[in-house]
């Protein structure tokens, strides 16, 4: 059980966080809390012609929510709202719904298919995906920033 939900590739993810910190001048940043677990995910993107061109993350989160950070860190240049959306859209549905697992650029999420069986750690491994879309609409759009929580699984 244990060993299914803290692989050797999900903790090498956790070690190996992509795009740790904060930029300096963002063009929208959202924070996302996970009520149930206390997990936080800041981010932060600066987009251009609708895609993401940089990105930061400020992760104080469990291994899972680390792990989905950081294969969203490694793979979120380039990406448009569109894609970032359904990549949070595809892995909720493998998490809640046992749909399949996300494909293209952020297909690695796979790798988290055995949270699945656990519903409390639903909301910190969505995290870093939902302040994303909410900081890229906000670039897109010129909303202003604003914090939220995320909600129970």
């Amino acid at each position: 059980m244990i060993d299914d939900l803290y692989s050797a590739k999900i903790l090498t993810l956790v070690a190996n966080m992509p795009r740790a910190g904060r930029l300096p001048a963002p063009d929208a940043s959202s924070e996302k809390i996970a009520k149930l677990c206390g997990s936080k995910i800041t981010v932060d993107v600066k987009v251009e012609d609708g895609k993401v061109v940089d990105f930061a993350q400020d992760v104080s989160a469990c291994a899972l929510g680390q792990a989905a950070a950081a294969i969203l860190g490694q793979n979120v240049i380039g990406a448009d709202l569109s894609d970032i959306e359904l990549a949070r859209d595809s892995l909720a549905a493998m998490l809640k719904a046992n749909g399949s697992p996300p494909a293209g650029r952020f297909a690695e999420l796979a790798v988290l298919e055995p949270v699945k069986d656990y519903p409390a750690r639903h909301a910190s491994t969505l995290l870093a995906f939902e302040a994303t879309v909410e900081a890229v609409r906000q670039a897109t759009s010129g909303a202003e920033t604003r914090t939220s929580t995320a909600g129970a699984a």
